[in-house]
């Protein structure tokens, strides 16, 4: 068993709902147990003008499976949920990533772990440094809260928010 890092977002419809779904059926997933979950945070869009603040937060799962069935199971829920991929950083009903899979450095071109631009997004590191502060990311050998101290704030504006 493996300790993996999801990272949950949304930005369209109810996103409180979309998380909370979204976490929900990755618990329901065979082999994967939920083993704690982040704060959610308010973030703003990065890369892209015009569209709505996100939904963010992450969760830690325990998991048996590989970390490539993970991420299919993980696709298979944003596609069960409604998502459509129609351009790189579109709008998402929810989106659901891979951040962190044990120790595991993964780069076969389907999947590649640690996730490689979650040490420059505010809105990935807020949630990590909340759920798991001196996990060590296994590349850059920084604890989520050094890496997350490190990122500037500007353009990356992360709001914590009461979800439940």
């Amino acid at each position: 068993m493996k300790t993996a890092y999801i990272g949950i977002g949304s930005n369209m419809g109810d996103r409180r709902w979309n998380c909370l779904d979204s976490i929900d059926r990755i618990g329901e997933v065979d082999n994967c147990e939920i083993l704690s979950a982040s704060r959610f945070y308010i973030t703003e869009p990065v890369g892209v003008e015009g569209q709505e603040w996100y939904l963010n937060g992450a969760v830690s799962i325990s998991t048996g499976l590989p970390a490539l069935d993970l991420i299919k199971r993980l696709l298979d829920i944003e596609a069960d949920m409604g998502r459509v991929r129609e351009k790189k950083w579109g709008p998402r009903i929810i989106d659901l990533d891979i951040l962190i899979f044990g120790n595991d450095i993964i780069n076969d071109g389907i999947l590649t772990v640690p996730h490689p631009m979650m040490h420059l997004r505010r809105f990935v590191m807020a949630p990590m440094a909340d759920l798991a502060p001196d996990l060590m990311h296994p590349v850059l050998g920084k604890t989520m809260i050094e890496i997350f101290n490190e990122i500037s704030e500007n353009g990356q504006t992360v709001k914590y928010v009461e979800v439940l």
